[in-house]
């Protein structure tokens, strides 16, 4: 059927070129790949952001928690979220990968089998298709135009008998002369002549077209057949593929994601708020190492760390804290391991454990610095939370926001070796600043 045609239109499916939509099938056969093709990479990239979403989300927050006061089971259960979106992330980048490997190289395969591009344009497959259909119509087309150029030779013949019959009739009422008359009745009886003639020749015509129209139909049918066949392998093959494709976004039977979601289950099930009570009893509370003061012989070392002492009081027993930059992240938390001996502080915490907090580090009362560090000397560049102004020749001063290089590991006593952007080498206390990496 040719595209101006009405489906619904009865004379549609015996009208010469009503084979033009199913040659139009196979065009739209390799379009339609086409359009496959661009909904899976559509699809891809949303797998994709999805998962890069997930694992910045899951980045971020495992910073934050990191750095918040949260502490044992019920932070390992916190965790455990971060983790769930990082192993989600990566089973979604499987999915991209599947999309835009195996499925797309699928389809793109298959159109490569299935159309084949001519030198001039346009498909093999659909010259194919067209030079069969009309080879198929050929003579049962001729017959049609035989029996049109009949038909509008019948019809033009009853027209001019009408005409003529309409003269005669008009005249015998004027009374015109006999003459005139005679020769208008020999103009009905030839053009009733003619319409005898053509009449017959006519339905001879159709006749003709009658006898070729079976086998017209068959061949139609043979040719028509032979391109259901061929969008038969179409839908079977579009069927089959996005089949392949729900197997893969589909991620229920996947046993690593089901694993995710019982290893999920698990931590939050182990998160314990009596075991979790227990260890900041024995790390914080009256069940933590005690080093009670005891006495001291006065030596020039115990006058060094007695005046560093006074120094962090002095920056303490104000309350305020100048030059203060941030707020978020300034928040200090307890180390989760059982092992450690000290705990990050803030100026305020220092002040009170020198006040005698029993719940202090069990390392307060020790020496505060060293001339060396002990442990092997990293630099980790460091920013400056507070304003500090250094009271012994080997202490720095800086302001918050400053930036400068941790050239050591924090001694007992939370000092620090570090280094100024200028050059300038020397301590400072440890809970000033925050690490950059």
């Amino acid at each position: 059927m040719s595209d101006d045609q009405d489906d619904t239109d009865p004379q549609a499916h015996i009208s010469v070129g009503n084979y033009k939509r199913a040659v139009k099938r196979v065009d739209d056969g390799n379009r339609l790949c086409n359009d496959l093709m661009n909904c899976l990479h559509e699809r891809a990239r949303i797998e994709k952001s999805y998962a890069t979403q997930l694992t910045e989300w899951a980045k971020r927050w495992r910073q934050l928690v990191e750095k918040g006061p949260q502490y044992g089971t019920v932070e390992r259960a916190w965790f455990a979220l971060m983790t769930e979106a990082e192993k989600v992330s990566d089973l979604h980048m499987e999915v991209k990968a599947a999309l835009t490997g195996e499925d797309l190289e699928k389809v793109k395969n298959w159109q490569k089998d299935a159309y084949h591009k001519q030198m001039i344009g346009g498909f093999k497959e659909t010259k194919e298709a067209e030079d069969g259909f009309r080879k198929a119509q050929k003579p049962w087309a001729k017959k049609l135009k035989e029996v049109d150029v009949m038909k509008k030779a019948y019809h033009n013949a009853c027209k001019e008998e009408k005409t003529a019959t309409s003269r005669e009739n008009s005249s015998k009422l004027e009374n015109n002369n006999p003459e005139a008359q005679k020769k208008l009745q020999e103009k009905v009886e030839k053009c009733q002549q003619e319409v005898q003639k053509t009449q017959e020749r006519y339905s001879k015509a159709l006749e003709e077209l009658d006898k070729v129209t079976p086998q017209y139909m068959e061949n139609m049918e043979q040719v028509f057949e032979q391109w259901q066949q061929f969008e038969d392998k179409r839908l079977r093959f579009f069927r089959e593929l996005l089949l392949g494709v729900k197997q893969h976004l589909d991620l229920s039977p996947n046993h690593k994601y089901s694993t995710v979601y019982h290893t999920l289950e698990d931590t939050l099930q182990a998160a314990d708020a009596q075991e979790d009570l227990r260890w900041f009893r024995s790390n914080h509370g009256p069940g933590m190492p005690m080093n009670w003061p005891q006495f001291e012989e006065w030596s020039m070392d115990l006058n060094r760390t007695l005046s560093r002492r006074e120094t962090m009081r002095k920056h303490t027993d104000g309350v305020t804290l100048t030059g203060i930059s941030q707020t978020t992240e300034q928040t200090s938390k307890a180390s989760s391991s059982s092992s450690a001996g000290t705990v990050e502080k803030t100026a305020a915490d220092r002040s009170d454990e020198e006040a005698g907090n029993p719940f202090a580090s069990a390392n307060a009362n020790g020496n505060p610095f060293e001339d060396e560090p002990s442990s092997a000397e990293v630099c980790v560049p460091v920013r400056a939370l507070y304003d500090y102004d250094g009271q012994e020749q080997d202490e720095l001063t800086f302001k918050a926001g400053d930036q400068l290089m941790k050239m050591g590991e924090e001694d007992e006593q939370g000092w620090c070796k570090g280094r100024l952007s200028d050059g300038t080498v020397g301590l400072y206390p440890a809970n000033y600043v925050e690490d950059l990496e």
